[in-house]
């Protein structure tokens, strides 16, 4: 089958293209994909999008599908992270810092009224979801960089599960970012929440990411 290819930036130019036509096995995944190019995106944290969603490296691709690689946008650098350990909001906000921004915003979600919250995650997809939000938002609102890291396992009362940091040459800018990021992380990021009171527990509803995406 044939997959199309869509190259940007750094990527476009190593290829000397800006798209690349596949001829992959059946059922071949997106690693495949990745794989048959060989050095072309050595070196580079990559987001990855099919038909214009985000895909994981296990994705399987059909006949005439469209696969973006995603190199760091221009704009700022992106840091996120998915981890089982405590959050730190000075660490995060000092990778944010940069000597073109006049403000940093940060934004912290705390456990609140039970005795913790319990957060599973498919990592791997969330971590390209982070990048791709991180991205986006960096792109439309001007950011000189952004940072998200989300906790998983157990969280007790009034720890911090979820942390965000953005910079921009002004406020405005910076705190609507952050707004931005946090907003669709809850409404699109692969994160289940449970609540946890007297050793009962309850699984938070949530959203359809494909459905809350913005298209």
């Amino acid at each position: 089958m044939r997959v199309t290819v869509r190259l940007f930036a750094m990527l476009r130019e190593r290829a000397g293209a800006g798209e690349i036509e596949l001829d992959l096995p059946d059922g071949a995944r997106v690693s495949d994909a990745l794989e048959s190019l060989g050095d072309l995106a050595a070196g580079l944290p990559l987001v990855m999008a099919v038909n214009r969603e985000y895909a994981p490296a296990d994705q399987v691709l059909d006949p005439g599908d469209e696969l973006a690689l995603i190199p760091p946008v221009s704009g700022g650098s992106i840091h996120t992270l998915v981890t089982g350990e405590p959050l730190s909001l000075d660490s995060l906000a000092s990778r944010v810092r940069d000597p073109r921004a006049g403000a940093v915003v940060t934004f912290q979600g705390v456990t609140r009224e039970v005795e913790r919250l319990e957060y599973e995650a498919y990592a791997e997809m969330a971590s390209v979801k982070l990048a791709q939000i991180a991205a986006d938002a960096i792109e439309r609102h001007g950011l000189c960089a952004a940072a998200v890291e989300h906790r998983i396992g157990d969280v007790p009362l009034s720890e911090p599960s979820v942390a965000v940091a953005a910079s921009a040459p002004h406020r405005g800018e910076a705190f609507a970012g952050a707004r931005e990021i946090i907003d669709r992380v809850k409404a699109e990021a692969p994160i289940w929440k449970k609540e946890i009171e007297d050793g009962d527990g309850r699984w938070v509803d949530g959203t359809t990411p494909s459905d809350s995406a913005p298209r």
